[in-house]
């Protein structure tokens, strides 16, 4: 389908598209719609919050950005992905001091459909800017990912200046390790994904942990796993060459823990 833009409840247009475009100081949040539902819509909602203070000085009221969200998917049924932006077009590069309630970019496209095939990862010395928010500067994830397709892998998993473990490219890892979930400790963006598998694990009889990994501990797992809001848990069958266990039935539970989270209505 071709996207669908709003600004602030309105049709985007080319002149009102010029400040998101010109910079890309803002945050954003994405999330797979189904029959006008997220699961995970409180944790989305949270985080645009939580954005808009840290980067503007001021949140919208949630109620408008509900209302800004059911705009966008107004007339449309079934599963879409709609990205929620936050931007200011009063900050710029001469005026960088800028306070004050953001705007609201919604985009409605194709839903994406969940990663499925065991992933081969590349570790990349890098930290995202900023790693708490989920923020526009995504240069260099993009770099990275082309670097690791370069190299005939998938994508890349980063290892920061420290030496330790911390998140993929737009996705969170977790490792297994006797039947638990191992999460790295380390500055990192905690997606929802990651979020709402924690909220299910133990009803599917699994526990979790957050744990420092270094780039020489992950020759200790024989399994890992990647997730995102559009990916509930897919394999990781490789990392830097060396060949990992892939077990259908954890990953089935893993998506079965995810699933426990009811889609919310917008």
């Amino acid at each position: 389908m071709t996207p669908i833009l709003h600004i602030d409840g309105e049709p985007a247009t080319a002149e009102a598209l010029a400040p998101v475009i010109l910079s890309n100081y803002g945050a954003f949040t994405s999330m797979q719609v189904e029959d006008g539902a997220v699961r995970g819509l409180d944790l989305h909602l949270d985080r645009l919050q939580q954005e808009a203070l840290a980067l503007f000085g001021r949140a919208v009221p949630e109620a408008r950005l509900r209302e800004r969200m059911r705009t966008a998917l107004a007339g449309l049924e079934g599963r879409h992905s709609l990205r929620v932006q936050l931007f200011l077009e009063t900050i710029t590069h001469r005026t960088p001091d800028a306070m004050g309630e953001p705007s609201v970019l919604t985009v409605v496209s194709a839903p994406a459909n969940p990663l499925c095939d065991p992933l081969r990862l590349q570790t990349q010395d890098y930290a995202r800017e900023a790693p708490e928010l989920k923020h526009n500067a995504t240069f260099g994830l993009t770099r990275a990912r082309r670097a690791a397709k370069a190299a005939e892998f998938d994508d890349a998993l980063f290892v920061g200046p420290d030496g330790v473990v911390s998140e993929g490219t737009i996705w969170n890892i977790g490792f297994v390790e006797a039947g638990r979930v191992i999460w790295p400790r380390a500055p990192m963006l905690r997606g929802v994904g990651q979020r709402l598998l924690e909220n299910g694990l133990d009803l599917v009889g699994l526990d979790s942990e957050t744990r420092v990994i270094d780039r020489a501990a992950l020759a200790g797992f024989r399994q890992a796993f990647i997730c995102n809001s559009a990916t509930p848990a897919c394999p990781v069958g490789n990392i830097d060459g060396r060949s990992l266990d892939i077990d259908p039935g954890l990953i089935d539970r893993l998506q079965a823990a995810w699933a426990t989270n009811a889609p919310q209505a917008i």
